[in-house]
C-alpha cells in the first residue's frame, strides 16, 4: 500500500484511524481499501456501544474477537475502519457513529455523502 496514493473525503493525505488494535482491511492503521476489500472499509470511525449493538444486530458482533484475521474485537472508544455501507445504514436508524474525518478515505464517498460525516465529525 503506498502512502501516496490514498486521499482523505477532504483531499488530503490519508491519516491513520486506530493503530491499538489495527484498523483497517490490510491492518495498516489506515482506512485503505483495495481490489480485496469488497466490503469498502474506508470510514474511520469511533464506535459506541449503541453501534456495537446496531452491528451485532444485523450479524456482525465487532466485540468478538476473531484470531485468525488479526481481529480483537472493538469496545466502545476504539477507532476502527467501518464498512461504508454499515456506517450508512447506522446512520438511516440514527445510530451513526462519529468519524474521524482525516482518516476515511475517498473511497467513501461511494457510498456516504461528505455532508452527513461532517455532522458526525470529530476532526473539524
Amino acid at each position: 500500500m503506498s502512502e501516496t496514493k490514498f486521499r482523505n473525503v477532504l483531499g488530503d493525505q490519508l491519516e491513520p484511524c486506530g493503530i491499538d488494535p489495527p484498523a483497517g482491511f490490510y491492518r495498516t492503521g489506515k482506512c485503505e481499501t483495495g481490489v480485496q476489500d469488497l466490503g469498502n472499509h474506508s470510514v474511520c470511525a469511533e464506535v459506541t456501544e449503541e453501534f456495537l449493538e446496531f452491528s451485532a444486530a444485523r450479524g456482525n458482533d465487532l466485540t468478538a474477537g476473531v484470531p485468525e484475521f488479526n481481529f480483537p474485537g472493538l469496545a466502545p472508544g476504539d477507532r476502527w475502519c467501518l464498512c461504508a455501507a454499515r456506517w450508512q445504514e447506522a446512520f438511516e436508524a440514527g445510530c451513526a457513529p462519529n468519524v474521524r474525518l482525516a482518516a476515511t478515505e475517498e473511497n467513501a464517498l461511494e457510498v456516504v455523502r461528505l455532508p452527513d460525516l461532517k455532522a458526525h465529525a470529530i476532526d473539524g
